[in-house]
C-alpha cells in the first residue's frame, strides 16, 4: 500500500521559511513525478510546485522566485523549500505522486502570522 506523509508544517512570521518533506513509503517514485498542493481556508485546492523524475521543476506564479521544490530518489521523498512566506500562504499544503495524480498525503497545516 502506497503512503505518502508529509511533515515540517507550523506557524511561522512573515517573511520566515519553513521546509516541508514528503516520504513515500510502499513504493519506490522515482520514475514518477511528485508535487505539492494547498487548499487554502475557503478556497480549492491548488496546484503549487511539481518535479519530475528528470529534476525539472514548475511553481505555480504565486510561489515563483520564493519556493524551491526538490526530490531524493534514494530516500523517496520530496521536499519543499519555502522562503519569504506570506499570510496568503496559509494553507494546508498536501503531497502529491504519481501520473495523474493518483497517491496523497493527508496535508500538514502552514499559517503564516503577521
Amino acid at each position: 500500500q502506497v503512503q505518502l506523509s508529509e511533515s515540517g508544517g507550523g506557524l511561522v512570521q512573515v517573511g520566515g521559511s519553513l521546509r516541508l518533506s514528503c516520504a513515500v513509503s510502499g513504493r519506490t517514485f522515482s520514475a514518477h513525478r511528485m508535487g505539492w498542493f494547498r487548499q487554502r481556508p475557503g478556497q480549492e485546492r491548488e496546484f503549487v510546485a511539481a518535479i519530475r523524475s528528470s529534476g525539472r521543476s514548475f511553481y505555480a506564479d504565486s510561489v515563483k522566485g520564493r519556493f524551491t521544490i526538490s526530490r531524493d530518489s534514494a530516500k523517496n521523498t520530496a521536499d519543499l523549500q519555502m522562503n519569504s512566506l506570506k499570510p496568503e500562504d496559509t494553507a494546508v499544503y498536501y503531497c502529491a505522486g504519481g501520473d495523474p495524480w493518483t497517491y496523497w498525503g493527508q496535508g500538514t497545516q502552514v499559517t503564516v502570522s503577521s
